[in-house]
């Protein structure tokens, strides 16, 4: 997993001139769809549902030796650019999902976490700061592929993470994709957490935590300027096809 990005980046390199069509990283893994179901089970919670403790997660092989990579030819490599220009990252923030559309139809839906409803001053923006996820019409600008992790509270980098079943690991390499919502950078990332437990609530300092799982599912269905959309619609149908009045989490409706 360590050198997983790398490696992908010399395979995009090596072909790109060969190609009737710009290659990326996004599209050589989209035409090679195992490869996101292999991300996938990386998931610590995933290995330990299956018996098995994970300390570090870059150890373990995601593109095993030998392995084929298909490049796409010209039709499936058009298929893929106009999936992206057609697709939508739509975040409801009272209901605590995040949704993969593409143009009406829903690819995927998976829970999330969002901003406190509280102020708080942080290290890291030298200020107090309003912690609620905004909301907005933008698009993704940019992503970390080896992130570090920073406490922003104190802007301290730490290196290990506590688990929801109290072990202690390493953290995960997974990208932090950053959105532009309204024509500001809010410093609003959406990005994995390694406490699953807190997916459903009001928790972050602002940004949009996701399981691991779920977190390469949606960074290879966004590449940049992917749309992205974060409302608050308290109401809603659920998966019975019944209305339901979300809590006002956020308190706007008083």
């Amino acid at each position: 997993m360590r050198n997983y990005f790398q490696y992908l980046d010399s395979i995009v390199e090596k072909y790109d001139s060969l190609t009737s069509y710009k290659l990326t990283e996004h599209l050589l893994v989209r035409a090679n769809s195992w490869i996101i179901d292999t991300l996938q089970n990386t998931d610590y919670y995933r290995m330990k549902a299956r018996d098995s403790f994970v300390y570090n997660q870059k150890d373990m092989i995601v593109l095993p030796k030998g392995a084929n990579l298909i490049l796409p030819d010209s039709v499936l490599a058009k298929k893929i650019f106009d999936s992206f220009q057609k697709t939508v990252i739509d975040i409801n923030i009272p209901e605590f999902k995040l949704r993969i559309f593409e143009d009406s139809l829903q690819l995927y839906e998976f829970p999330v976490r969002v901003g406190r409803n509280e102020e708080k001053y942080l290290e890291m923006s030298g200020r107090i700061q309003d912690l609620k996820t905004k909301i907005g019409t933008g698009k993704i600008v940019d992503y970390v592929r080896d992130p570090a992790y920073i406490n922003p509270s104190d802007n301290h980098r730490y290196f290990v993470t506590k688990r929801d079943d109290n072990k202690v690991t390493k953290l995960p390499q997974i990208p932090f994709l950053e959105t532009e919502i309204n024509g500001i950078r809010h410093g609003q990332l959406i990005h994995p957490t390694t406490n699953p437990v807190t997916l459903g609530k009001a928790y972050s300092n602002g940004c949009i935590g996701t399981n691991e799982a779920d977190a390469w599912v949606i960074y290879y269905h966004a590449p940049i300027n992917t749309k992205v959309i974060i409302r608050y619609n308290l109401n809603v149908v659920n998966e019975n096809s019944e209305k339901v009045i979300l809590k006002d989490i956020y308190q706007y409706k008083k």
